[in-house]
């Protein structure tokens, strides 16, 4: 079968090569697999899908990946070059109530969020529900279709206060962590869920990310100054600038879940992020210098909000456990989501 023309989302070659350069291993232990993947079609699941696609293109694994969309026609005709990809099927359907072919997954890599940034009490309600209710029903697909292993990315929001600690939150806070928001009490509740399951089941605790497809147009502060940026400016930081990120790069995040799905022990939990920290006013300031022309920053309030602002993981057991490591430092991370943005 001929090689697909399209770049899968058109991301880079250089960052789909870089992924299948540091995950070659991982890659190739998934060859002949099937795969289901929920959150297929977002900011994760775009970049997961490139590069499982690209390796099976480019090392012929005859990878196997079943996607689950709301709307899988829209989708295509969004973005045509995965409706010609020999890898990718997808199948139409909610995540907490769809009605699955009777297939064998060897692995169920269970990603979709939905993240409402303004949203009433009522919606977040119903969103953390939904939660729950898509990991049961992924639970039970992976079950049914006997997967030899199931990864549940989580979220570094499961450590609550624990992230502020200078040295970010570790995966031995999660005992002793209060979650503060509803989106992270579900996904608690949806980890425990899995500790339950008798399955082999391994989680990934996603932290703060910046890249190519990251929505411009949301709640994230760096998606916002990027968005500020390229339109000229100014770029505006809500707040006092002193809130503490820090942010992996999303073919980093590829690697580290592939590498965490086939390598990482059984029923434990992996923080997944950057150790490079960095003020959202010395972020925005990097965003701005970055364009070119460069653009002005404007900090929304001179005066210090209360206590700071701290969101970091860290990062230690991954490194030590899994030899991951951040291959792609922060300016670098700019640039090359500039890049793609055009």
């Amino acid at each position: 079968m001929s090689k697909p023309q399209n770049k899968l989302f058109a991301l880079s070659s250089r960052d789909l090569d870089h992924v299948l350069n540091h995950a070659g291993k991982e890659l190739e232990e998934l060859r002949g697999k099937n795969l289901f993947i929920t959150g297929g079609t977002g900011f994760f699941g775009k970049w997961l899908l490139a590069a499982l696609g690209h390796a099976d293109t480019e090392r012929d694994l005859g990878l196997n990946l079943t996607v689950l969309s709301r709307d899988p026609e829209k989708f295509l005709k969004q973005y045509p070059e995965t409706a010609v990809h020999r890898a990718f099927h997808f199948q139409s359907g909610n995540v907490a109530d769809f009605s699955p072919a009777e297939n064998r997954y060897d692995y169920v890599l269970h990603a979709a969020t939905d993240i409402l940034g303004h949203a009433t009490l009522a919606q977040e309600e119903e969103q953390t529900q939904a939660m729950v209710a898509g990991t049961r029903r992924m639970l039970d697909l992976a079950r049914q279709s006997q997967a030899s292993r199931f990864l549940y990315i989580s979220s570094g929001g499961v450590y609550g206060a624990a992230t502020a600690k200078p040295t970010g939150a570790s995966e031995d806070d999660y005992d002793s962590a209060q979650p503060v928001t509803a989106y992270a009490r579900a996904k608690r509740e949806a980890e425990e869920m899995c500790k339950n399951s008798g399955l082999d089941f391994i989680t990934a605790r996603a932290f703060a990310f910046l890249g190519p497809h990251l929505p411009l147009d949301a709640h994230f502060a760096a998606g916002n100054f990027l968005r500020d940026a390229i339109q000229g400016g100014p770029v505006l930081v809500r707040g006092d600038g002193t809130a503490l990120r820090s942010y992996l790069y999303p073919a980093d995040l590829v690697i580290w879940l592939l590498r965490i799905l086939v390598r990482g022990q059984s029923a434990r939990a992996y923080n997944v992020g950057s150790d490079e920290a960095v003020t959202t006013a010395q972020l925005a300031r990097q965003i701005a210098e970055a364009v070119n022309p460069p653009v002005e920053v404007t900090v929304q309030s001179l005066q210090p909000q209360g206590p700071q602002n701290i969101y970091l993981p860290d990062i230690r057991r991954a490194r030590s456990e899994l030899n991951l490591e951040v291959t792609v430092p922060l300016r670098e991370v700019i640039a090359r989501t500039l890049e793609f943005l055009g």
